[in-house]
């Protein structure tokens, strides 16, 4: 956004002096080089320089020329400015000339140490302060970029590109009011300018003030239509009040005027992502971060749309390409520790959020992840101070206002909250926010026992969810499952004699999502000798590997040992100490015949809930990587009919000293008798903590976090009898499901 660097040439022309050096050399040779470059007869002064750096190659003030002509032709010069600054290091041109020239080219970092040399030796040069200042501002140091501004204006104040810089600097270290006024001032000297307009359109949107960005941003386009910067500012401004449509037209028109604009590429990346469209988004993040890969904002924007993508390995990279550009960048600090809470590595997540908050006290985003943070601990009264905090600091903010509500229950005192949540929704907000606000709303009418209500805020979100990934494929699903019965359903694989076959390590508990899985978990990680490994990405790749193999021919059984290994060196990262490890992903429910033929002695408890409940209890949440079955109540019926299919396979071909199941109904209404069958089955004594487990101190972040912190209840059975008139695409699962006539309510 700043101004072209025209007199940054001019100064390293015809105005400069020829330094300290020039009376050593041929008193004909200088004014003969002076006169032809005034005639622009740069080709014969080139020449003629070089002919006498042939004669003196040491000659600082030679090279220094030749960099000049070169410039002025617009040669590469850089080779011929350095090597006059390496022979001229008290030369302040010199030094200055060849800054100016990484300035141009970009390499903001390079240029920065020979600008201040040049400052130290010539205090007073109004364009080297600026250039100055710009480098700063492009390495990410805006706040010190400030001052240099200020000191340039003080011996130009008349110099428009310094106050539409200044204002540049301003605006990135969130002084709003003062950066439009710097803006201003620049137009005041050089009215009617669509480059200035639409910085000025920038600030005026980043300040809340819209209609007003707008208006100046279509003034930048009627005085240069074919101003791509101009069209941007004035689809971010359409994007910003909701005018999705035109906002995407605007932002069209500005990549084809200037297709090597970044920033044009990001705003409608981010306008699509918005609308939920994160698949086509990706590529224009990508394709920002090509244009202006040394942009931290630009890896953190591409970070973030990978993690909205479930990409979190790519996403990762990204931040830490974004930190290895700018340490204190609390924004990717940010987005590492959402990577690190999804990989469930909690000190990590602490740590970076900690570091988020540490660059910028008054980031409300990272003040509210560091309320998930509490949660997922179990201190829930801290988690609750720090969403109000965060909304002290950012009123509105839709991450604290879900998380208010997904923490407690809500009661009808929390009127003020719900009329916050619904005023929200009366203004344009990304799709995922609006998805967060509308399940937090949900619940809020679930807790109060509006349960109408709460149905029709559970469908909304979840139609809006299905806009922002892949539709469900059913026949997809099928074929898994008849490959897998087709696999295992005759014999499982012969089981593994190696590998660590005999480790009775694991205990996996299976089950469809939201059946008790969490609850099961932390009762046996409760146990003095249990440790809670959460989710455990790992079976799901092993079970494609071990299939590829078998569609290529090989003898995929070979591969099992390997598995084995590698899994119980997965579980022994987590604690050398413990007997016993808890692998709780629900979809392992697939892989239980593998996991057998691995590890013939793990142990696999499987929960089974009410199936009308279970799937009630997955559309009423709002997952961030479940699938695009949990969205749609039809396709939950499919998904959990091809759940039954599967797990009846294994109930005939795993031995009931390896799979164990549990029914939810009865966990919850006799905790004692099914923790102590629990402990039974998996060799371990009883301990009374098991029915503690509320108070177990550690993570966890599954949408239950707050359920399992509770004391055993029964509020969640029978919970889908609250929901009868909306649940018909559900009733068929009741056909093998014991005592699943539909019961009216009480």
């Amino acid at each position: 956004m700043r101004e072209s660097d025209i007199g940054t040439l001019v100064r390293m022309g015809m105005g400069m002096g020829m330094g300290i050096e020039s009376g050593s050399i041929d008193a004909e040779l200088l004014p003969r080089l002076m006169r032809l470059m005034q005639q622009r007869r740069l080709p014969e002064a080139e020449d003629a320089v070089r002919r006498a750096i042939r004669t003196s190659p040491e000659r600082g003030i030679l090279w220094k020329i030749l960099g000049v002509v070169r410039v002025q032709q617009d040669k590469e010069a850089l080779p011929e400015l350095r090597r006059a600054a390496e022979l001229l290091p008290h030369d302040a041109e010199a030094q200055s000339n060849l800054g100016s020239a990484l300035h141009a080219r970009g390499e903001w970092s390079a240029a920065l140490p020979f600008l201040e040399r040049a400052l130290r030796l010539a205090p007073n040069d109004a364009g080297v302060l600026m250039e100055l200042a710009d480098c700063l501002r492009a390495t990410g140091r805006a706040r010190e970029a400030v001052s240099w501004y200020e000191r340039s204006l003080a011996m130009e104040p008349r110099c428009v590109a310094a106050h539409n810089n200044l204002g540049n600097a301003l605006l990135e270290c969130g002084e709003r009011s003062h950066a439009i006024e710097c803006y201003q001032r620049a137009l005041a000297l050089r009215p009617n300018d669509a480059h200035i307009l639409g910085n000025l359109s920038n600030g005026l949107r980043q300040a809340g003030r819209l209609d007003e960005a707008l208006a100046v941003a279509r003034h930048a386009v009627g005085q240069a239509p074919t101003l791509g910067t101009a069209h941007r500012e004035c689809g971010l401004a359409l994007a910003a009040l909701g005018q999705h449509s035109p906002a995407i037209e605007s932002l069209t028109r500005a990549q084809h005027l200037n297709p090597s604009d970044a920033e044009t590429y990001q705003g409608l990346a981010n306008v699509l992502r918005d609308m939920g469209e994160v698949k086509e988004a990706l590529a224009l993040y990508r394709r920002a971060v090509e244009l202006e890969p040394k942009r931290a904002e630009r890896c953190c924007s591409l970070g973030n749309a990978l993690f909205e993508a479930r990409k979190i390995d790519e996403a990762l990279a990204q931040y830490r390409q974004a930190l290895a550009l700018r340490p204190d960048y609390a924004a990717a600090h940010l987005g590492l520790a959402l990577v690190f809470r999804q990989r469930q590595q909690p000190r990590e997540a602490q740590a970076a959020a900690q570091a988020a908050l540490k660059s910028d006290p008054d980031f409300a985003e990272a003040l509210s992840f560091s309320g998930e943070l509490a949660a997922d601990d179990g201190r829930f009264a801290t988690a609750q101070d720090r969403f109000r905090r965060a909304l002290d600091l950012k009123p509105g903010l839709v991450s604290a206002i879900a998380g208010i509500a997904a923490h407690r229950r809500m009661t009808a005192d929390d009127s003020d909250w719900l009329r916050q949540a619904k005023s929200l929704l009366g203004r344009p907000l990304p799709v995922a926010e609006e998805i967060s606000l509308r399940f937090a709303i949900a619940k809020y009418f679930d807790d109060v026992s509006e349960f109408d209500q709460a149905f029709a805020e559970y469908h909304r979100a979840n139609e809006l969810c299905k806009r922002r990934g892949p539709a469900y494929d059913p026949n997809a699903v099928t074929r898994r499952i008849d490959a897998i019965i087709h696999r295992f359903g005759n014999a499982l694989p012969p089981v593994s004699r190696a590998g660590g076959w005999d480790s009775e390590l694991p205990i996996l508990i299976i089950g469809m999502p939201r059946s008790g899985t969490s609850l099961a978990e932390q009762i046996l990680a409760a146990h003095p000798d249990v440790v809670g490994g959460g989710e455990l990405v790992f079976w799901s790749s092993a079970y494609d590997t071990y299939q590829e193999a078998q569609a290529r021919g090989d003898r995929a059984e070979d591969l099992i040992p390997g598995f084995a290994a590698g899994y119980l060196d997965r579980l022994r990262s987590l604690s050398r100490d413990a007997k016993r490890i808890v692998d709780k992903m629900p979809v392992n429910f697939l892989y239980a015949g593998l996991i057998h033929s691995a590890l013939p002695r793990a142990r696999i408890i499987h929960l089974r809930r009410h199936p009308i409940d279970t799937c009630l209890s997955i559309y009423f949440q709002n997952f961030f990587n479940l699938g695009p079955h949990a969205n749609d109540l039809a396709t939950l019926a499919h998904y959990y009919g091809e759940y039954s299919r599967v797990t009846q396979l294994w109930r005939t071909r795993l031995p009931a000293s390896v799979l164990f199941e549990v029914p939810y109904e009865g966990l919850v209404n006799d905790p004692e008798t099914w923790t102590r069958r629990m402990l039974d089955f998996v060799g371990l004594p009883w301990d009374s903590r098991c029915l503690e487990f509320h108070r177990a101190e550690r993570s966890v972040i599954t949408a239950s976090r707050w359920q399992v912190r509770q004391k055993i209840h029964t509020y969640s059975t029978a919970r889908w009898r609250h929901y009868e008139r909306h649940v018909s695409p559900l009733k068929g699962l009741l056909r093998d499901w014991p005592d699943g006539e539909l019961k009216p309510l009480d």
